[in-house]
């Protein structure tokens, strides 16, 4: 599954094909490639970057413009860019949830990636608060005014304004969830 790269979309199968093949040069992959989430925490994390899952990192601008031709070109779909030279994040302040109840952090900081990609996970994950359960993030959330996405540990998500998703989410799907078997499984 994770050689064929099962689960992803085939604009980001191009790239990376592309990739490999060397008629692409400064891709470094997607953004599943470049993270280790902390165990207990997949569903949130996955949750927590949705579609950004799928974005790929890539050394600058011009590695990022090449692949965008590429696609265009062969008509290989879109797919969303990160180039290491220009994506800066910034991570909330950890002060407005201090001390609340089922308040487990911020995502940015429940995954590890090398300190080069350090602003791809701030930009990414550094405004998203992970909390316990969704009546733990119902009452952050409300405290907080609504300020920011919370999203619990079974990947349900309480948006900025106060919208809500869930419902049922498989616990092995998806592919952080995958690499993190593989890895427990070696």
């Amino acid at each position: 599954l994770e050689k064929n790269m099962d689960g992803y979309q085939n604009s980001v199968k191009a790239v990376m094909r592309a990739a490999g093949a060397r008629r692409l040069r400064g891709v470094i992959g997607p953004v599943s490639a470049i993270l280790t989430v902390e165990p207990g925490c997949e569903v949130a994390v996955e949750t927590a970057l949705g579609g950004a899952l799928q974005n790929i990192v890539v050394e600058n601008e011009a590695a990022a413009k090449a692949a965008i031709a590429l696609l265009r070109n062969d008509n290989a779909g879109r797919a969303t860019f990160l180039p290491l030279t220009a994506v800066r994040g910034r991570r909330m302040d950890d002060r407005e949830f201090s001390g609340m109840e089922g308040a487990v952090g911020i995502a940015s900081t429940l995954v590890t990636a090398e300190s080069r990609y350090a602003g791809i996970v701030e930009h990414l994950l550094g405004r998203i608060l992970i909390a316990e359960d969704l009546d733990c993030a119902v009452t952050i959330a409300k405290r907080c005014g609504y300020k920011f996405r919370i999203v619990t540990l079974d990947g349900q998500v309480i948006n900025t304004g106060g919208a809500m998703t869930g419902g049922y989410t498989a616990k092995s799907a998806g592919l952080l969830g995958r690499r993190g078997e593989i890895d427990q499984l070696e």
